[in-house]
């Protein structure tokens, strides 16, 4: 067993794993934040997506030792005082989810995009959120969500 210690979240946390304990199982199992979905255990899907100080990681791909020390955030902490994320309350009001399964890996992808593109075109947002994928939707409203999102967050 291997001591692990991370901010998830904005809350110090620390557990005793397996060395071969995915990121995504530590979210889920060790700390019960059952937010972060997983979809394919592949990396293809996208539903794990969380932040790893600051950027957009599939945490089925990621070990919790290589997160030690790390700031993670998942779709648990994206509100903040109550108040829904941009893009959260995006995907609500535009209807950019149907089962919600694909839904927080879509979202926490997509405030990293538009961290990094803060005006994205139609085509940018379709291009950033192809390793996410929806089997319910034909993204015509997750695209419409991350473009309200976007200029709800000064975009």
């Amino acid at each position: 067993m291997t001591t692990v210690s991370m901010t998830v979240n904005g809350k110090q946390v620390s557990a005793d794993v397996a060395p071969n304990t995915l990121l995504v199982q530590f979210i889920r199992e060790n700390l019960r934040l059952t937010g972060t979905h997983v979809g394919c255990d592949t990396s293809q899907c996208g539903a794990c997506t969380v932040h790893v100080d600051g950027d957009s990681v599939k945490s089925c791909t990621m070990l919790a030792v290589q997160a030690d020390g790390a700031d993670v955030t998942t779709i648990e902490g994206l509100a903040q005082n109550g108040e829904l994320h941009p893009m959260q309350a995006a995907f609500k009001e535009n209807h950019g989810l149907q089962c919600g399964f694909c839904t927080p890996g879509m979202i926490m992808s997509a405030v990293d995009l538009v961290k990094r593109n803060p005006n994205p075109s139609e085509e940018t947002i379709r291009t950033e959120l192809e390793g996410n994928i929806c089997r319910c939707t034909g993204y015509h409203n997750i695209v419409k969500s991350v473009k309200a999102a976007s200029e709800n967050m000064g975009g």
